[in-house]
């Protein structure tokens, strides 16, 4: 059997890791694990009740941080107006000049948007951008006729989620650097924008378990009093 490391016997010592935690006691309890030597991100990791492999049952959605996710997100705007694109706080923004970077390999950006007038350009990328997630898409937002908005939504902290193929769902929602109140009103809002993507077909139990993290600590559970009714 593998040894503890010596964070995690650091852990234990300040939490009782296999208890459950109300939200504000979880986060609270979250903020007592030892610190690493950068700025954490926190993630939120859900494990739902869902299959997969049903077309009917994908979660997928989008969020506003109440605070923000504090990472600075490079946007690209695919877009015939790239002057008013940029204006809004596009790092990069254009079409045809763009694409042709893309496909030589340059990938220097975390979120796209695109007008729905440029993604009959962009769908010729589609096997480059959609295996990375970068695909812009409207359902996460991030194709719309107010590419202005679009790009101020991902700016101000707006972050996409998708359940994976073993129907976990993980988002970052914070720092650790945030306040634990910060981090508790993200947490809400991004537990709430998961129950709204919750599929018609999920009658009885949607979530089977919530736990909070930093980006080298163990987790804290959530207690299921928290998500039973989501």
């Amino acid at each position: 059997m593998k040894k503890p490391s010596k964070k995690y016997r650091a852990s234990l010592e300040v939490a009782d890791l296999a208890k459950e935690y109300p939200l504000a006691e979880a986060v609270a309890t979250l903020y007592r694990l030892p610190k690493a030597k950068f700025d954490e991100t926190v993630d939120l990791s859900l494990r739902l009740a869902v299959d997969p492999r049903q077309g009917d049952q994908m979660v997928r959605g989008t969020v506003a941080l109440p605070n923000g996710s504090g990472k600075k997100v490079r946007v690209l705007a695919f877009t015939e107006n790239p002057d008013a694109a940029r204006a809004a706080g596009a790092e990069v923004a254009g079409l045809k000049d763009v694409i042709a970077k893309i496909q030589e390999g340059w990938m220097d950006f975390d979120v796209a948007v695109a007008t729905p007038e440029a993604m009959k350009e962009v769908r010729t990328i589609a096997r480059v951008l959609g295996p990375k997630g970068l695909m812009p898409n409207p359902k996460s937002g991030t194709v719309s006729d107010n590419i202005a908005q679009a790009i101020k939504d991902v700016k101000a902290g707006r972050v996409e989620f998708k359940m994976d193929k073993a129907a976990n769902v993980g988002v970052g929602i914070g720092k650790r650097s945030f306040t634990p109140e910060q981090i508790v009103e993200n947490l809400g809002a991004a537990l709430a924008a998961i129950g709204k993507a919750r599929p018609a077909s999920i009658k009885g139990k949607f979530i089977h378990s919530v736990v909070i993290s930093t980006t080298m600590s163990p987790g804290v559970r959530l207690a299921s009093s928290e998500y039973s009714k989501i």
